[in-house]
């Protein structure tokens, strides 16, 4: 009996030049949910079958605690996509975020079984994913920027928020989502009673770091519904003024979606205006900077 392959085994030089070859049109997408998985690497492998045959690409985390998803899918396998989670019941009616810039997201379908879909680290007795923050709509998040005794806070890594942010918002000085919840707790402590609005880039960091800071005696906390996915996809709707400025940075081999022409970055070598990431090719570093 041939044995069933869930993995890919192409190298990437291969697949890169198939999607160079591609003549078709893909939707970039992500979504998340957190819901309990009892058996998540059967969740894994049957995702593996239906994805592959949709050519889907992209990567997935999923653990006990729920899914975090980015991928890219073809254009004419959209409605299959959305029967597909459909016909799950964790994944039934879940929201999808879609890219406002399509690209090259994605070259390969990676679907890994993780402890965490996001990595905190941090104990289950810190926090209660039945009581998160309340989520608000662009229009929302927009009008409640602008009062008193609010407080922004990014919920990325510095060099995510570099690129691009909300006007005047808190930017915690991390590299690592492990020591994002502790440093944004040292920066709001003292203003556990005024009004905390986060935001991230699609909204999953905000789940479980709203419910952290309500645990942490925060009163007032909130998130913008969807992230800066959803936020910039609402704003063009609408066409309403973006306070989001520069760019929203992604995980995928974009490295970022461009939301307003403003660069507020600099070149990390010569100083000039700058907002492309780029990876450090030095095994020894491999570290994400900014280079004009």
């Amino acid at each position: 009996m041939k044995k069933e392959i869930l993995y890919n085994k192409k190298s990437r030089e291969e697949l890169q030049a198939e999607l160079q070859n591609e003549t078709f049109i893909r939707k970039t997408f992500s979504f998340y949910r957190y819901i309990n998985i009892d058996q998540p690497e059967v969740l894994r492998n049957e995702l593996y079958r239906s994805w592959s045959k949709l050519n889907i690409f992209g990567r997935i985390y999923i653990s006990t605690e729920g899914i975090n998803a980015q991928g890219s899918c073809p254009e004419s396998n959209w409605g299959e996509l959305i029967e597909n989670l459909n016909s799950n019941v964790i994944l039934k009616k879940m929201p999808l975020k879609i890219a406002i810039e399509d690209g090259e997201s994605f070259y390969k379908l990676k679907i890994k079984v993780k402890d965490e879909i996001v990595a905190y680290n941090v104990g289950k007795e810190e926090y209660n994913m039945n009581e998160v923050g309340h989520h608000l709509s662009a229009e929302e998040f927009n009008k409640k920027m602008a009062q008193d005794n609010t407080h922004v806070v990014d919920m990325r890594n510095y060099y995510e928020s570099e690129v691009g942010r909300f006007e005047n918002a808190i930017i915690p000085d991390v590299d690592t989502s492990r020591e994002l919840l502790p440093e944004v707790k040292k920066l709001l402590k003292g203003h556990e009673d005024d009004e905390v609005l986060l935001y991230c880039t699609g909204g999953i960091r905000c789940e479980k770091a709203s419910s952290y800071l309500i645990h942490n005696g925060f009163k007032d906390v909130n998130q913008l519904n969807g992230g800066i996915i959803q936020y910039a996809n609402d704003i063009k709707k609408n066409k309403a003024k973006s306070k989001f400025i520069g760019k929203n940075f992604v995980f995928d081999h974009r490295l970022g979606e461009k939301i307003t022409d403003d660069i507020i970055s600099i070149c990390h070598q010569c100083k000039s205006q700058a907002n492309i990431h780029i990876n450090c090719k030095n095994d020894a570093c491999h570290i994400l900077f900014i280079q004009c």
